[in-house]
């Protein structure tokens, strides 16, 4: 959603209406990718009300680098604590998949939120092998 370009509203009022074969939609050029940080012992039985800071800095790693909250509320001093299982989506776009893959991940790194874990495996499969070095003697 981060690469849409056409009014989203537009989009939404198209299908309400049954309309949608009278919208096109833009995309921007590039990849992006999203890394989802949730709560420890998520998908079972898992953490609430721990504090998570550093969203500010996550989001300054580079323009293209936004964190979406999906369970988290605010506590009685203004701090976002957890609220949920699966928390925030850190989303970051790049010129092409391993760009947006590094910006997410630096983004992720940049919050400090004990409660929370995140798996770093996220769009292995797609990004191209690291190539091998070889080292030729005589």
């Amino acid at each position: 959603m981060v690469r849409l370009e056409s009014d989203l509203a537009q989009v939404l009022l198209a299908a309400c209406r049954g309309q949608l074969s009278e919208v096109s939609l833009n995309w921007s050029a590039g990849s992006a990718m999203v890394v989802v940080m949730a709560s420890k012992g998520y998908p079972g039985s898992y953490e609430k009300g721990s504090v998570i800071r550093n969203l500010d800095e996550a989001e300054a790693v580079a323009p293209s680098v936004k964190v979406f909250h999906a369970g988290t509320a605010l506590d009685s001093d203004g701090n976002f604590i957890a609220a949920g299982g699966r928390v925030l989506g850190v989303t970051a776009k790049g010129i092409d998949l391993k760009e947006a893959h590094d910006r997410a991940y630096q983004g992720v790194e940049e919050i400090n939120w004990p409660g929370g874990f995140y798996r770093r495996d996220i769009g292995w499969r797609a990004l191209p092998l690291p190539q091998k070095q070889f080292v030729t003697g005589g």
